[in-house]
């Protein structure tokens, strides 16, 4: 349930087209019924209470607002709160630039996406899984330099924005990891990141619908962007969106999945009525 005021201007523009719209409708039922003198004032009391309901209707759906879907060019974008791991389709699991798999609470943690999705998801198993990546025929330009010098976890690197195909999977390399294993990135290579990641989403989803989380919204930090907000950086994820080539064709859609923990966070309201204008 998201903070919203009573008196939000968003849900009185939607009221007044209510009102606007009973109003012409009783003025036109007016004009060919007479309604006795002494019925008018409970006739007034009942249509104020009416629109008083209605009110609260639409005050009470948009604060409890779970899903909303956009148009963007022509792809269906759902932005929706859920479990990733129940979407159909294709689910896309952030790693990071090694493609670690070991969770261990210092290299990916227990409680991150990533660490439930190995530790309770696995098609089959992590040996299988690791052999799968080792064996990927990833691009030439996505394999980086191997970092010898890194004492735990893999030692190959690979560009962030590559994906890796594991049967209802996308593993995307998404963080960046310094010398302490913390996931880090800064803003300009987020927005490399997501430009990428929609480039090669589009390669690969041979028309299934893909669902994804708000990239940072768990432990990666954002250099010089600490306080960014899971709002603010699924707006920057549907703006990517729009300038890539990445379209989605029927019935294939988009969907951005958002924790219940986070959906307080999120003003679905504002998106909906964005609509477009994102």
């Amino acid at each position: 349930m998201s903070k919203l005021d009573f008196f939000d201007k968003r849900i009185l523009k939607q009221f007044w087209g209510t009102v606007a719209a009973t109003g012409a409708l009783l003025s036109l039922i007016l004009i060919f019924v007479t309604i006795p003198e002494k019925t008018k004032v409970l006739g007034g009391a009942t249509c104020l209470t009416f629109l008083m309901l209605i009110y609260i209707f639409y005050w009470f759906s948009s604060k409890n607002l779970t899903e909303v879907e956009l148009k963007i060019e022509s792809s269906t974008v759902i932005v929706k709160m859920g479990d990733i791991f129940k979407q159909p389709g294709l689910k896309v699991i952030a790693f990071n630039e090694y493609f670690d798999t070991k969770v261990d609470d210092i290299i990916i943690s227990h409680n991150s996406l990533n660490g439930i999705f190995i530790n309770r998801h696995l098609p089959k198993t992590l040996n299988d899984l690791d052999r799968h990546l080792n064996e990927y025929q990833f691009e030439k330009n996505e394999i980086l330099d191997t970092n010898e010098k890194r004492a735990l976890g893999k030692k190959q690197k690979y560009d962030i924005g590559t994906i890796c195909v594991y049967e209802e999977f996308i593993l995307a390399a998404f963080s960046k990891f310094n010398d302490r294993n913390q996931a880090c990135l800064t803003m300009p290579e987020y927005l490399e990141f997501l430009i990428k990641f929609w480039d090669s989403v589009n390669r690969v989803y041979a028309q299934q619908s893909v669902s994804v989380p708000i990239f940072g919204s768990g432990i990666t930090r954002i250099k010089e962007h600490r306080n960014i907000s899971d709002e603010e950086l699924l707006k920057i994820m549907l703006w990517t969106f729009r300038i890539s080539e990445m379209r989605f064709k029927h019935p294939a859609k988009l969907s951005i999945i958002i924790h219940k923990d986070k959906i307080s966070q999120i003003s679905l309201l504002d998106l909906k009525s964005a609509r477009n204008g994102l």
